[in-house]
């Protein structure tokens, strides 16, 4: 069924660009007999060229896991505040863009910073190809900003690391041996509700052989954190034997196990210039405000065609251009 879906979309694709060019036919016809449709031309134009952006990011998407759903989590680099505000910034970007994109998100954990930001946070992005767009934010995102924390005014840079899961299924079999867990249960913090805060319900459970430490507290019964938990942990874990399995193969592919501080793959600067710049497609937006708002489409499509074919996105200076 998930195949027929995908086949139906690329038929309606495929009739949705086949009226497109005859519409834009019929204005180049109206503009030859002298009619003044210059606006509806460029309009449409414009329109035809996002809609082609997204069918080619489409059928970049051929890997195994990228239909899943995403499990993305954010973490905070060295820097305390800075980096910490920097990771929520991140975290309505992404959140900002799943919504533009209509997909559905459920925010499984958030844990706030001492003074602003936050420490970490877990979410994951339901629909169509959502793993396979988001796996261009895998890395390390620089900030550079006058810090609104510091009295002087000073130009400080922030950094904060993000990674990307495929969410397995029933599909997928995952074999967890129940004596390699270590379980525990405490209150959760942050925004909830009373009942939320005054139980046990927050889960978090640790894989002791792989050390990976998963944990979910958005649900009130502890159960439900649990089972959330659960399946986050054999996303993670089915996602680190990919890696090794790649690193066998492909070195270029294992640079995602690499991700350190020092080794980002975006910048964002705010001063003492504003653009975006990422430093692996090479494409440069100058707008960060539309960036920092979820825009992120343009991105992950040059990701996508740099990553597949090795072509560069160019430096683009003029936001117009894109």
């Amino acid at each position: 069924m998930r195949r027929r879906k995908r086949l139906t979309e690329t038929v309606e694709a495929s009739d949705e660009l086949g009226r497109a060019v005859s519409d834009l036919d019929a204005f180049f016809e109206l503009a030859n007999e002298g009619e003044a449709v210059e606006e509806e031309i460029s309009s449409e134009l414009k329109t035809l060229s996002e809609r082609l952006d997204e069918i080619e990011a489409a059928s970049l998407l051929g890997g195994e896991n990228d239909h899943r759903n995403a499990i993305v989590v954010l973490h905070p680099g060295a820097g305390g505040t800075e980096s910490q505000d920097w990771a929520e910034m991140l975290l309505r970007m992404y959140l900002r863009w799943a919504e533009r994109s209509k997909f559905k998100v459920d925010v499984s954990e958030t844990q706030p910073g001492d003074e602003a930001g936050i420490k970490s946070a877990t979410f994951t992005v339901k629909g169509e190809n959502a793993y396979g767009l988001l796996q261009s934010e895998i890395g390390v995102h620089r900030l550079v900003r006058i810090s609104p924390f510091d009295s002087n005014a000073r130009r400080h840079t922030s950094f904060a690391s993000v990674f990307v899961y495929p969410e397995i299924d029933d599909e997928i079999t995952i074999d967890i041996n129940l004596d390699d867990l270590r379980v525990d249960t405490y209150r959760a913090g942050g925004a909830g509700g009373q009942h939320v805060n005054m139980t046990d319900s927050a889960v978090r459970i640790t894989h002791l052989p792989t050390n990976i430490v998963v944990q979910c507290q958005n649900e009130r019964s502890q159960h439900k954190n649990k089972a959330t938990a659960m399946k986050m942990l054999k996303s993670r874990l089915y996602d680190a034997e990919l890696r090794k399995k790649q690193a066998e193969t492909d070195k270029l592919e294992a640079s995602k196990s690499a991700i350190d501080f020092g080794h980002q793959i975006r910048n964002y600067v705010l001063a003492p210039y504003r653009m975006v710049k990422d430093l692996r497609s090479r494409l440069e937006v100058g707008d960060v405000d539309r960036i920092l708002d979820g825009d992120l489409d343009k991105f992950m499509h040059a990701y996508l065609v740099f990553h597949k074919t090795g072509k560069l996105a160019g430096e683009v200076g003029d936001d117009d251009e894109l």
